[in-house]
């Protein structure tokens, strides 16, 4: 890790553990997403990591983009997710595919905090195959575009001022690749968030359904190319899955820094349970695992900063990274006896919070199929290649 990154890191965590750390417990309980934290964090610079600074961003990369993910996780899981959705999800796309008119109009105020961006796709009936079963839709109407069909699961959703939306613009559900994305605003007629949804864990990261109506978008908040949205969402996917594995690293790293002075503190047969062989091989496990998926992370984020086809990389990253939470969680819950179970220890939060990490992005039996299919496909046309060179 460089001198700047170092440096960049250190800040990140100097702000979470005043700013986020002290609330993160209230935040769960009371499921409220916090306003007033989400303009200090833009004060902070943490969004716009991987947008230049002429849109008010810090073009600091990916890498970047991930310790900062995973500092935030570590202070609370909920607000890293927010801010995923935001500074990844939103700011990102946008600053890639956005028109410099888009950028100028839109990046700023996310950048600063002063709007609230979210990015929609899922919906009440396509998940995994959200392309093939996208039924939300637009149509072309003049000098504006009139979308109707349902949104639900979206991170930010209820609170978002700005949210990316995937919508089908063919003629016919079954042309499965015509899907457009479209910059939609709070406000607009014939457009609706409803309430935040009571969830198991990431409670305060408000997750809700969006509704449209006859909802009119014009013609210049089309991001992208109409009919390019397939494209455009499976790259904005690698880009997620990478900056999405940084969440679970910092749960992982939040368990360890619970559970460690706890060995120290809890005494059982007249000395600390740290001293008992097998509480040392939890701790062993749990090390273990926290470091090797932040090697696998970090290396992925790092090589991301160079090329951006690592499409089983990000992948792979995120698939162990989020197994590992969970089973972090679990372990440290275990090593906490009854007081892990308490809802009073934050183990439990740490529990509930790493869970959707195994499903959002994604979930992980299709990261699975991914990964198998492009090795299989990578060492296909390697074997090919080598054939047609033997035989040339």
């Amino acid at each position: 890790m460089s001198r700047v990154l170092d440096t960049f890191r250190n800040q990140v965590r100097d702000f979470t553990e005043k700013e986020i750390a002290p609330r993160a417990a209230e935040i769960d309980r009371a499921n409220d997403f916090p306003t007033d934290l989400w303009k200090k964090m833009g004060g902070a610079g943490l969004y716009g990591l991987t947008v230049s600074d002429e849109y008010g961003g810090t073009n600091q990369g990916y890498l970047a983009h991930t310790l900062a993910m995973e500092e935030i996780s570590r202070a609370s899981g909920a607000i890293g997710l927010s801010y995923a959705a935001h500074s990844n999800l939103c700011i990102d796309n946008l600053y890639r595919n956005g028109t410099p008119a888009q950028r100028e109009h839109y990046l700023p105020r996310l950048c600063s905090g002063e709007w609230v961006g979210a990015l929609a796709m899922s919906e009440p009936g396509a998940g995994s195959d959200i392309i093939g079963s996208m039924s939300c839709h637009a149509e072309p109407r003049g000098e504006m575009w009139v979308a109707n069909g349902t949104k639900t699961w979206i991170t930010n959703g209820p609170d978002a001022d700005v949210l990316i939306v995937y919508m089908r613009t063919a003629t016919s559900r079954y042309a499965s690749k015509n899907l457009t994305a479209f910059l939609v605003e709070k406000g607009m007629p014939g457009f609706r968030a409803e309430d935040p949804m009571d969830k198991l864990g990431m409670r305060g990261s408000n997750t809700g359904s969006l509704i449209f109506e006859d909802c009119a978008i014009p013609q210049e908040n089309v991001l992208g190319k109409v009919n390019d949205g397939a494209r455009m969402m499976m790259d904005g996917l690698d880009a997620e899955r990478l900056i999405l594995a940084g969440g679970p690293v910092g749960l992982m790293q939040a368990a360890f820094d619970l559970v460690l002075p706890f060995m120290h503190e809890r005494k059982q047969f007249g000395q600390p349970i740290g001293k008992f062989e097998l509480m040392q091989a939890r701790l062993a496990d749990v090390y273990t695992a926290l470091q090797a998926s932040r090697a696998y992370t970090y290396d992925v984020a790092r090589r991301f900063d160079h090329s951006r086809a690592l499409r089983k990389e990000t992948a792979g990253c995120l698939m162990f990274a989020s197994e590992r939470a969970v089973e972090v969680a679990l372990a440290a819950i275990q090593i906490l006896g009854a007081r892990g179970y308490m809802n009073e220890s934050p183990a439990g939060r740490l529990l509930r919070d790493a869970k959707v990490y195994e499903i959002g992005g994604g979930t992980n039996e299709i990261r699975h199929i991914l990964i198998g299919r492009e090795l299989f496909v990578e060492t296909d046309r390697q074997q090919r290649a080598e054939y047609l060179t033997g035989h040339a």
